[in-house]
């Protein structure tokens, strides 16, 4: 599923629009998320409907505040709003009212897409893309069902629970520069830098390929004016035409969404969505141009549009959307769709390579530990009584090949492997290397239909394996070549009752 499809914008088919659940937790049809196996127990995700980007995480009076994209009427992507909840550690989670919603009339009127959150001046400060339906000669979207054009916009925290906040009337940044043939215009990264604010855009050029805009505050503005200085970065369109009517430049590479751009170590680090897929760039930055060095793919599977931030502590913490893989009259029925990764801690390597982990946070989930040595060619099976698991198999080498099954009714439903002899990692369908001197283990995370995996630092892969059954779901590893490797295989405990992901508050 795509994170927008401008076929559809805010429109939706009946099923979908019948999809809405009330406050607790039932769908049109009577189904309740506490008895779904397929919805994560301990990701965050709202209490029903849709989810998608990360949005403005940030520290603030004591807690972690975490913002995403939400259409709070039906489980299908539309009507985006700014959802909220706070946290102590980053793992259980806590529901707030809606903090950013569409205002009628406005430049925000069809939507408030992604952003970021910054403190300025002591107050906490949200900047974000707001959207329009304007006639197509306005619009920096065009498809055949809308135009909209996008425009950058601020609100300011006015408590400090973060639950009201102003919108500046006018937008900070009202279009792409007029010079460049822009294929969008969205999804604002902001950081302070060399005593100036700095801020770059999502975009790309038609025909050209994606890039990010860079920005600079003006002096005394209070973040409202900013400079366009040139493309931070650039890329280059894959040559692919998008199936069907519509030419999609996100998947033609010729749009970036949710750049995200950080000093982390020695190095500068950039993110960026397109394709589909999430891309890293690791490098130099000088004279305000980036010049990357290495680069690569950030998850190898169901994981885009990240958000970072430098947590109190001094880590750099991303979290990403799990998008769904199934078909929409599905989730959409089942009223809820998307979630939130488990915050993953980032790092660069020596060599300059990005390279990331879960947080520490994660491991108060654990409940009961079964430690075990698996030797060559040995099988250990264990049935699961609820899809909630961490595994973290330790000491692999070279000429061993590593292979885990879930299986239902004797056939396997998934699995994911190593071959230390070729250097090749599979996941579900999903193929890459993996170095083995930066891979020494595995480490993996069930929580209903959500999946993500971990090959040492390097190498990550999320994946959404529908109709798994508590009680009747197996997990098989098997080890084939010389010697042995540690196993550790522990319940995860929810982090809410009735897979609501916290408490909800009453409107």
């Amino acid at each position: 599923m795509r994170r927008r499809d401008f076929l559809r914008i805010l429109t939706f088919s009946g099923a979908a629009a019948s999809a809405r659940l009330g406050a607790q937790g039932k769908s049109a049809v009577g189904f309740s998320v506490a008895h779904d196996p397929d919805r994560p127990d301990y990701h965050l995700l709202p209490p029903h409907n849709w989810m998608n980007d990360p949005n403005g995480p940030i520290f603030w009076k004591g807690q972690y505040h975490l913002f995403y994209q939400l259409n709070p009427n039906a489980a299908v992507w539309g009507d985006m709003h700014w959802g909220h909840a706070t946290s102590t550690d980053m793992v259980h989670w806590q529901h707030e009212p809606i903090a950013l919603a569409p205002t009628p009339g406005s430049e925000d009127s069809a939507g408030c897409f992604s952003g970021s959150a910054v403190v300025f001046d002591g107050h906490p400060v949200i900047l974000y893309t707001g959207v329009r339906r304007v006639p197509s000669d306005q619009a920096t979207i065009l498809d055949t069902a809308n135009n909209l054009r996008e425009c950058q916009m601020l609100a300011t925290g006015t408590d400090d629970s973060l639950n009201q906040w102003t919108k500046f009337k006018r937008p900070i940044i009202a279009a792409p520069p007029n010079h460049i043939a822009s294929t969008g215009f969205r999804d604002p990264c902001v950081w302070f830098e060399d005593g100036a604010w700095w801020m770059i855009v999502g975009s790309g050029m038609r025909d050209i390929g994606g890039c990010a805009l860079l920005y600079r505050a003006k002096k005394d503005s209070n973040l409202t004016e900013w400079e366009y200085l040139h493309p931070l970065a650039s890329g280059k369109k894959n040559g692919k035409a998008w199936p069907g009517t519509a030419h999609d430049v996100v998947d033609s590479g010729e749009m970036w969404e949710c750049p995200d751009f950080f000093e982390l170590g020695n190095q500068h680090c950039l993110l960026y969505s397109t394709e589909r897929k999430v891309l890293w760039q690791s490098g130099t930055y000088a004279g305000l141009h980036f010049t990357p060095q290495q680069s690569g793919l950030l998850d190898h599977g169901a994981y885009y549009a990240p958000k970072s931030f430098m947590a109190p502590d001094g880590r750099r913490i991303l979290w990403g959307w799990i998008p769904e893989t199934r078909p929409e009259a599905e989730f959409a029925r089942a009223g809820w769709a998307g979630a939130m990764s488990l915050p993953r801690v980032l790092h660069v390597s020596e060599t300059g390579k990005l390279q990331m982990e879960p947080a520490a946070e994660v491991n108060s989930l654990r409940q009961r530990e079964e430690a075990f040595t698996l030797d060559q060619h040995q099988t250990h099976k264990h049935l699961l009584q609820a899809l909630r698991m961490e595994l973290l198999v330790t000491g692999f080498t070279s000429g061993q090949q590593l292979e885990l099954n879930l299986r239902q009714h004797g056939e396997t439903i998934w699995s994911v492997a190593i071959d230390g002899e070729t250097g090749v990692a599979r996941c579900g369908e999903t193929s890459f290397g993996v170095r083995l001197d930066e891979t020494p283990s595995l480490r993996l995370f069930l929580d209903g239909s959500v999946i993500e995996s971990f090959f040492g630092k390097s190498e990550a892969c999320t994946a959404r394996v529908y109709g798994l059954k508590p009680g009747k779901t197996e997990c098989e590893l098997k080890l084939h070549g010389p010697g042995s490797v540690h196993c550790s295989q522990f319940a995860l405990q929810p982090i809410s009752r009735n897979k609501l992901t916290g408490n909800f508050p009453p409107r």
